[in-house]
């Protein structure tokens, strides 16, 4: 069954589905903060510390690294503060509309070549095309949004329009909550 091309989905809010991480991606940003603050952090403070000490800092090599590599850690750490204050967590085995495309869902669909695809529909943050995940904000997951089993959709690309068919649709189960 042919579907009109649809605009992207929530178009108009395109800044919140940035936003969308799954439980997983979540607890992901929240380890590496973790890690950057209670490990490398201090380890790399000691090491400037120490190297303070030796006297000329113009040319001590692990002074001048060991700050360069603490305005980087501060960087990231400022970066996934923020990512995870505004982020807002999405439990994709939750959704109840498990017959259409949304958030989480992994999707097999056929393209005019014939060929086979899967991917799975993560956040920003947390997609990994060498797990076959892609981010929500892609051309390819916006194509998908809000298709259904059987429904063929408009994927714009450089080279053209490439018409792709839905083949299947499954989410992951719900993410246990409970401590």
């Amino acid at each position: 069954m042919l579907t009109q091309a649809r605009p992207a989905a929530d178009a108009g809010r395109g800044g919140d589905l940035a936003r969308y991480i799954s439980p997983v991606g979540m607890e992901t940003l929240r380890r590496e903060l973790n890690t950057l603050l209670r490990d490398e952090r201090p380890r790399i403070v000691e090491i400037v510390s120490w190297a303070a000490g030796n006297g000329d800092r113009s040319e001590n090599g692990d002074y001048l690294y060991g700050k360069k590599r603490l305005r980087e850690i501060d960087r990231r750490v400022r970066f996934l503060t923020k990512r995870i204050e505004k982020a807002i967590v999405v439990d994709p085995g939750a959704q109840p509309r498990r017959d259409r495309v949304f958030f989480g869902a992994s999707v097999t669909y056929l393209t005019e070549r014939d060929e086979t695809r899967v991917v799975t529909i993560m956040g920003v943050d947390e997609a990994d095309t060498a797990r076959g995940e892609i981010s929500l904000l892609s051309p390819v997951a916006r194509a998908l949004m809000r298709a259904q089993v059987g429904d063929e959709v408009r994927l714009r690309t450089p080279r053209g329009d490439e018409m792709l068919e839905i083949i299947s649709i499954s989410y992951p189960p719900a993410v246990d909550a409970r401590p």
